[in-house]
């Protein structure tokens, strides 16, 4: 009887033993699914994060284009309306320097010279910058040559004389000052 117990003690000895092996190896597996899923959730969120990074770049980038298109847009429109405005720019210098003498104070005469710099103001105000070359080298970019004239007071290929002024607004070259150029 004693061996019976025993053995009775043994089988549930052997099947503790059995169980706690069971328990082992399902823990080591429930460990490693779980690594394997932890590893899996990290490569994720590490592949979430890189195109989150990407996204966000992309879209500073689009904004920055965005921002600088409009900007180039506004600055074309401007650009365009004064190009408009400067012939008549021209009538008015054009008016003011053949005034006659007796008529310079004339009231209409000022009020005439006024709407002259009230014009001229406005390129100020936007930046335009006056070409009148006279005396410096040809520059075919900013210079549109109508003739070539012998002079002996300016070097061949400068500017004897501007015809017509030309204007800048920031790098772009709204109209070129027409001019002659030394032989």
């Amino acid at each position: 009887m004693n061996s019976q117990v025993h053995d009775e003690n043994h089988e549930p000895t052997d099947t503790v033993a059995q169980t706690d092996a069971t328990a082992d190896a399902s823990t080591e597996q429930g460990q490693s699914v779980t690594q394997e899923m932890v590893d899996a959730a990290q490569t994720q969120a590490q592949e979430y994060l890189e195109g989150w990074q990407r996204a966000r770049a992309e879209f500073a980038n689009y904004k920055k284009r965005v921002e600088r298109e409009l900007k180039d847009s506004h600055s074309n429109a401007s650009g365009n309306v004064l190009k408009d405005i400067l012939p008549a720019i021209d009538d008015f210098e054009r008016a003011m320097t053949n005034v006659p003498p007796q008529l310079k104070d004339d009231p209409w005469v000022n009020g005439v010279s006024m709407v002259l710099r009230k014009l001229n103001k406005v390129l100020d105000d936007y930046g335009v910058v006056v070409i009148d070359p006279t005396g410096s080298a040809f520059d075919p970019s900013r210079h549109e040559a109508i003739g070539m004239e012998d002079s002996e007071s300016v070097a061949s290929g400068h500017v004897t004389t501007t015809v017509q002024k030309g204007y800048i607004l920031g790098e772009r070259v709204l109209r070129p000052a027409l001019v002659r150029v030394a032989n």
